[in-house]
């Protein structure tokens, strides 16, 4: 394999997910040689990201509410391989390899698809109690880990008719692709920018101290433009995020 000239991967890491064309970009091999060996089992794009120096060897490291075995239970409880779901959301097997394994962590947009698979919310993904507690101290909440630099903490759980979180989200690092679902979207920021772009056409960087409004049927998606963690409560109604 001939040496490759290391480039920033903060492409990938903004959209939080890893396609097989961006990794044979970024360590410099055809997709099609890499999607060759993927599936003969000799290397997976994490490794060799991690071979060039662009992916940390410890990174990202588990959270508590960790979903990787969750999703791995739910596909095999529905007979499904790698390859089945991994062709059904539009990643690769490796890819979601790691995913099920915690080695890495999904995209907004790529749970959103995800869940829709499965049939399932990703509330459940946060592993939270029916009951609603009432007071939530910091360090009660649930917290997920939603692609390179974004984590979402759950604010409230429960029988409720809001779903509210905490995004904090660092510089360059956003929701992926465009997603969708039913419900309306209420966002306050609380500390830095997010620039957030609506199917309509409508794209908007909100500043410290704005809030927005919208019908979450609109295909949105958003990211950090700034040079410091935004942090964002982030409200969903009804809890179908």
């Amino acid at each position: 394999m001939r040496t490759a000239r290391k480039r920033p991967a903060r492409h990938s890491r903004a959209r939080g997910y890893l396609r097989i064309s961006e990794v044979a970009r970024i360590v410099g091999i055809s997709p099609t040689i890499l999607r060759a060996w993927e599936n003969l089992g000799l290397v997976s794009p994490t490794h060799l990201l991690k071979s060039q120096g662009l992916l940390a060897a410890n990174a990202p490291s588990p959270t508590t509410n960790s979903i990787g075995r969750r999703l791995r239970r739910l596909r095999l409880q529905k007979s499904y391989s790698l390859s089945q779901v991994a062709s059904a959301v539009d990643v690769s097997i490796g890819f979601l390899s790691a995913i099920e394994r915690d080695q890495m962590t999904a995209s907004v947009a790529t749970l959103r698809r995800l869940a829709r698979f499965y049939q399932i919310k990703i509330l459940s993904l946060f592993n939270p109690s029916d009951a609603n507690p009432g007071r939530v101290t910091p360090a009660e909440r649930k917290i997920l880990d939603a692609g390179p630099g974004v984590r979402m903490e759950l604010l409230s759980w429960g029988n409720t008719m809001m779903e509210p979180h905490l995004f904090r989200i660092a510089p360059s690092a956003g929701s992926g692709e465009s997603y969708a679902h039913e419900g309306e979207e209420f966002l306050y920021i609380l500390r830095g920018k997010l620039e957030i772009s609506i199917a309509d056409g409508e794209r908007l960087c909100l500043q410290e101290g704005d809030s927005f409004y919208f019908e979450s049927s609109n295909e949105h998606h958003w990211r950090n433009p700034g040079k410091k963690d935004a942090l964002v409560l982030w409200v969903n109604t009804p809890p179908t995020f």
